[in-house]
């Protein structure tokens, strides 16, 4: 430690005694450049290799954006530094500093600007669960709002560069900012909105939604303003995304697969052979067209749910692949069912009321 601080002091001692600053300034670029080459060949050599044996792509390609501009970070410092040494005039090194630094921030901004795209990129075409924040449809929403953090912050920098006081700009920004959202409040709404459902994710292109106004269809487009369903008679409803957050709505293919149950209620009159209406069901639900009949978790089930007032009440749960399918299968499970218990003599009771007249005789009354 002390031959460290020994050796420091000797070399502190030899550069002070330099004859001129401009000799200093031309030292430091050289011992920049020097350093830039050692850190290219670490980047080629030692940090190329780590990068090539990973398996993401996301690293490799971060090491082509950053290589160059960590290179030359040290020889930009060197020159700055050797620009501030030379002996010219104040309002000269003001001139240079300034167009310096603006150059400098100007070339990093780029670089930040590709670090974000790349990042982001990757997070858009990764295979995530449901609950992916950067996706295909919000990832222009995140490079606006990358370029504008970017493009704020650079000129910040730059305006300080040329010591001009930027605390009135940011309380104008600010006032105008106030002004923009009262008159766009609703326009703001749903696009704060939009931004929370793709990052939460509640539902995802492809779903069937059932919503509280009872319109049922499946999202085709979720945006930043609005969710669009295309429903069965190929009406396209759009609702505004500060409805649909704030809205009680079923996802109906929210599960943990896609696959979607159907329930099919039907009464047979009493006195009529359960074991019969069941193997009946059963079978007519085994030769139903889209019903799932190969897991074992989700085959079809017959439930004696109640004694009703007019007969048995029996429900026959199956599951199709998609909710798409919903309709077509209670169609053709009830009129499977119609057919087939009027071939087995399975009456299907329907409510029956007895009317009595009781005929009244005119009596007239006599004086």
């Amino acid at each position: 430690m002390q031959w460290f601080q020994s050796s420091l002091g000797t070399l502190t001692q030899h550069w002070d005694a330099l004859p001129h600053p401009s000799l200093k300034g031309v030292l430091v670029i050289v011992l920049a450049a020097l350093v830039g080459a050692i850190l290219d060949l670490l980047a080629r050599t030692i940090v190329l290799r780590i990068v090539e044996a990973t398996e993401t792509e996301l690293d490799d390609k971060l090491l082509m954006v950053l290589r160059r501009p960590v290179v030359v970070l040290p020889i930009l410092g060197a020159l700055f530094y050797a620009l501030m040494s030379w002996d010219i005039g104040d309002t000269t090194r003001f001139a240079l500093r300034g167009l310096f630094a603006t150059g400098v921030v100007v070339y990093y901004g780029r670089v930040a600007l590709q670090v974000s795209e790349t990042l982001l990129e990757h997070l858009s075409h990764e295979d995530g669960d449901r609950r992916g924040f950067v996706q295909a449809a919000t990832l222009p929403i995140f490079q606006i709002g990358a370029q504008v953090v970017v493009y704020g912050g650079c000129t910040y920098f730059v305006l300080l560069a040329w010591n001009v006081d930027v605390s009135a700009w940011i309380a104008s920004a600010g006032i105008v900012g106030i002004a923009v959202g009262f008159a766009a409040k609703d326009t703001l709404a749903n696009l704060f909105a939009g931004v929370f459902i793709l990052a939460d994710r509640p539902y995802k292109l492809n779903d069937y939604l059932l919503l509280e106004t009872g319109e049922r269809g499946r999202v085709t487009r979720i945006g930043i303003r609005t969710t669009r369903l295309q429903t069965n008679d190929d009406v396209e409803v759009i609702i505004p995304n500060a409805e649909i957050a704030n809205a009680r709505i079923v996802n109906e293919s929210g599960g943990r697969h896609e696959k979607f149950r159907i329930r099919t209620v039907v009464e047979v009159a009493y006195g009529s052979d359960i074991e019969v209406v069941r193997e009946v069901l059963m079978e007519i639900a085994l030769t139903t067209r889209h019903v799932v009949v190969g897991d074992q978790e989700v085959r079809p089930r017959v439930r004696f749910m109640l004694f009703g007032a007019s007969g048995l009440e029996f429900h026959l749960l199956v599951w199709v692949p998609e909710p798409r399918y919903k309709n077509y299968v209670i169609d053709q499970l009830n009129t499977n069912i119609y057919k087939r218990f009027n071939e087995m003599g399975i009456e299907i009771p329907y409510s029956k009321h007895e009317v009595f007249l009781r005929r009244i005789e005119d009596v007239s009354d006599s004086d």
